[in-house]
Formats: structure tokens, sequence, C-alpha cells
């Protein structure tokens, strides 16, 4: 198995990024610099025509989606734990990966990308005002789950759900919300990108866990 995985760094290709480290098995990482355009280059282009992250290449196949790559990689590595293994354990888990990915993230994408959805100065403004308390709300809801992690956010064992809710928090930073405001799932985050795989990936990425700046 040949296993390559383009990321940018901060961006929800951390959750990919944070499995295959956890995995222990070999793998290759690009890293795609946004602000500099890289993933509408044409090689990149030539690859993914949708020039979005993640992109993981295993042997001559393509494959993009965070949950498609995440499925993919639950089934080729499934003593990594990516997912709960079966039963209704599984079931929440994707459950609450579709949740994160499509209702979360696109209410951040609201705030930090509101030229997407329309061209007007004005209702740019009003969408990332009104995106960020839904955003707030939402973290709220991944707060609620913290509480009961026991001591993961999925049972006993680190599994995507941990790494999606560490890049959903550090995404409010950039929102104006405190991480800190969400004490469960501060403490939660910071249990993992502790771990040593997970520092690794912390450490390529060069991410700052808490970007919050009080106005």
């Amino acid at each position: 198995m040949s296993l390559q995985l383009y990321y940018a760094p901060g961006a929800c290709s951390f959750v990919p990024h944070a499995m295959l480290e956890m995995s222990g098995t070999a793998f290759e990482s690009t890293s795609i610099k946004l602000h500099k355009g890289e993933q509408r280059s044409p090689d990149y282009l030539a690859m993914n025509p949708r020039g979005q992250v993640p992109v993981l290449v295993d042997g001559d196949e393509v494959i993009t989606q965070i949950v498609a790559i995440l499925l993919h990689l639950d089934a080729q590595l499934p003593q990594t734990g990516i997912l709960p293994a079966a039963g209704m354990a599984r079931t929440r888990a994707l459950e609450t990966l579709s949740w994160m990915n499509n209702t979360v993230h696109p209410t951040f994408t609201h705030v930090f990308m509101s030229q997407k959805f329309t061209d007007d100065e004005a209702a740019q403004k009003a969408i990332r005002a009104f995106a960020v308390l839904r955003y707030r709300e939402l973290l709220g809801e991944i707060e609620s789950m913290a509480s009961r992690a026991a001591p993961w956010m999925m049972g006993e064992h680190p599994c995507a759900i941990d790494a999606y809710s560490l890049t959903l928090l550090r995404w409010g930073g950039y929102a104006g919300i405190d991480p800190t405001s969400f004490p469960q799932t501060w403490a939660l985050v910071q249990r993992f990108a502790a771990l040593p795989a997970l520092a690794r990936v912390v450490e390529r990425e060069k991410l700052q866990l808490n970007v919050y700046q009080p106005a």
C-alpha cells in the first residue's frame, strides 16, 4: 500500500493527517499552501479539479472529500481505530462525523469565506456576523459531547472525531471565539494534541492550538 496525503496546514485535512500518523503506517505528506494558491496549480487541479484539500492517493487511486478518505483509511487500517469498528458506537461516530462535515464545517466557511456566497460586501458582513453566532452554538454542542467523553469523544480510544473536534475548536479562534470558553473541549483537544503521534502532526503543520486574539 502506497499512501500520499495532500494537506493544508490547519485545514480539515488535519483529520486524515492525524489518523495516518496514529496508524504508524508509512505515508508521504505534501503540504499545499492555500494562501499561495497552490491548490489552483495545473498539477494539483489535474489530480483534484475542485482544488480542495485533502486528497489521498492510494496507489493508482485518487480519493477526495474528508468523509470518503476517512472511511477508506478505516477500511485499509482497521487496527488504527479511525472510527469504532461496529455496532451503535460506529453508527454514532458516523452520525457525528457527518454532522461535523455537513453542518459545523460549512458554518465556519460562511465566517471565513463569506465571499463565496455573495459579492455584496454589506451582505458578506451580515453573513459573517450571523455565522459567528451560529458557529458558537455548534461549538456548544461539541462541548456537550466533550463533557461526556470517556475519556475520548467516542469512548476509550482517540479517533477521527477527536481530531475534527480539535480542528473545529481551533477555527473558532479565527471567528473571534475564545476556545477556552469551551473548557471540556479545550481540555480534550490539548490531551489529544499531546499524544506522541499527534504532536508530530501539530509540529509538521506548525499549528498553534489557540489562535484567538481578544478585540
